[in-house]
């Protein structure tokens, strides 16, 4: 029988543009392109994302804070609920490539991949 880690690691892996990678802490981290959408732990997950979202994700406790105090991210131990904050992640990687593109194409600066009104850049841009 498959273990939720297992499960969480073939579920994210197998979305258009994700690759894997050891993780320097060990586990395993999801990237699209260079950025990381996160990485699993032996229990737990560990996520990127701004503070807008950040408190968000904790207030509602779909999320808390990161296990280690690393600003810029949020933890989760493993259920069913990992795959969702992946999936949160995994579709602003996507919006952020279509903006960078979209700017490329059009000849415009390059610039962060958050609106300006956010109070923190995008931790992983």
């Amino acid at each position: 029988m498959e273990d939720i880690r297992e499960s969480i690691e073939r579920e994210v892996a197998s979305w258009d543009g994700v690759t894997t990678h050891p993780h320097r802490f060990g586990g395993v981290e999801f990237r699209v392109g260079k950025r990381e959408l996160g990485h699993l732990h032996e229990t737990w997950a560990d996520l990127p994302f701004t503070s807008r979202i950040r408190e968000m994700l904790v207030e509602t406790g779909r999320a808390e804070q990161h296990k280690f105090g690393v600003t810029g991210w949020v933890s989760r131990d493993f259920d069913d609920e990992v795959v969702e904050l992946f999936r949160l992640s995994y579709e602003r990687a996507r919006v952020a490539q279509k903006v960078r593109a979209s700017r490329d194409q059009l000849g415009e600066a390059s610039g962060p991949d958050v609106p300006a009104g956010d109070d923190d850049a995008d931790p992983v841009a």
